[in-house]
């Protein structure tokens, strides 16, 4: 594969301060990649802490990032834009169109009219329910049905993209289920394993919702597509040194049900694992979904990857996560 990066080109990577944004930092400062400008809103949030240690050229807000472009056009190579609204129960329309939607496009529009090279983050919550499948083919995009405002927000790019006729020249990735290190600060939004082992550490059990459709899913079987940070980061970045273009699925292309994921933060503290179910939510089993798997044909085939796509099993990825992270309060 050759490389298209380039030491005096700029890379800028929105929502850097964010779960994956800080991930590709590191990523990309430990292949030695330091010519990063990383643009993100801190605020009141302790978001920064994400970023200590690493390495780059300049930190923008990213109201000020357009003005900051400005005559730049020549310095930079690429970007990868991260930087989303990501609360999946989050009710402003308004917001999410203008935040999730027209600054993308925005930042598309200058990426290609410059030939800079643009990926963004889609979401698998453009998917809905899953009764269309979890296939990236362009051909089905506008047939998808998201179930919430965050979907809608994220679907609208991706058939923005189509209509314009420019899938042959950006890049869409359609995380899946992605958990792991850098994020503390998601609250409601972080990954179910965050949250299962203060509970683990307090009351020794975990507590999943029971099946709303028994006949096919036992209570704690429903399946997600779960994938560690460390491989969507390198799946990611491996963008930056290609030049395949379209929308891709980013998951592991492999169910775990809740079972296997709770039993694996009992393992990772040694602990005999205690499931107990609860009664899901009324207002919750109209929209809940039982299975997701995200389908790689497409990424293998095209990308082409002959070895296996993740490199973390959930098993050691949750152990990685558990073990060198939360229970010692670092950062990666």
């Amino acid at each position: 594969m050759t490389s298209k990066i380039h030491d005096d080109k700029l890379i800028i990577i929105t929502g850097a301060a964010g779960f994956i944004g800080s991930c590709c930092v590191r990523y990309l400062n430990d292949r030695g990649i330091n010519n990063l400008i990383l643009v993100d809103d801190i605020k009141k949030t302790e978001k920064w802490k994400n970023l200590l240690g690493k390495q780059c050229v300049d930190f923008i807000s990213k109201d000020a990032l357009f003005s900051w472009l400005e005559g730049k056009e020549r310095e930079i190579q690429a970007f990868i834009h991260l930087g989303a609204c990501s609360d999946t129960l989050e009710s402003d329309g308004n917001y999410l169109l203008e935040n999730n939607y027209r600054y993308t496009i925005r930042l598309a529009e200058y990426a290609l009219t410059h030939e800079h090279r643009f990926i963004y983050a889609s979401s698998a919550a453009t998917y809905g329910n899953g009764s269309l499948g979890f296939s990236d083919d362009h051909a089905t995009l506008d047939e998808l049905k998201p179930l919430n405002l965050y979907g809608f927000s994220k679907y609208y790019v991706d058939r923005w993209a189509k209509q314009q006729g420019i899938l042959d020249q950006i890049v869409g990735l359609k995380y899946f289920n992605v958990f792991g290190p850098n994020e503390n600060h998601k609250g409601r939004m972080a990954s179910m394993v965050y949250k299962m082992l203060p509970l683990v550490q307090k009351d020794g059990v975990i507590r999943l919702f029971k099946s709303s459709d028994p006949d096919q899913f036992g209570h704690g079987d429903q399946c997600r597509d779960f994938i560690y940070v460390k491989d969507v980061v390198r799946l990611t970045c491996d963008f930056l040194e290609n030049t395949h273009s379209g929308i891709f699925n980013i998951g592991s292309g492999k169910p775990t049900t809740w079972n296997q994921l709770a039993t694996a933060v009992f393992k990772a503290v040694n602990m005999t694992p205690r499931i107990e179910y609860v009664d899901m939510p009324a207002d919750l089993a109209g929209q809940y979904q039982n299975y997701t798997c995200a389908d790689m044909g497409k990424f293998k085939q095209v990308v082409g990857y002959d070895e296996s796509l993740c490199r973390y099993s959930c098993d050691e990825a949750v152990a990685d996560y558990v073990k060198q992270y939360l229970l010692t309060g670092t950062r990666w």
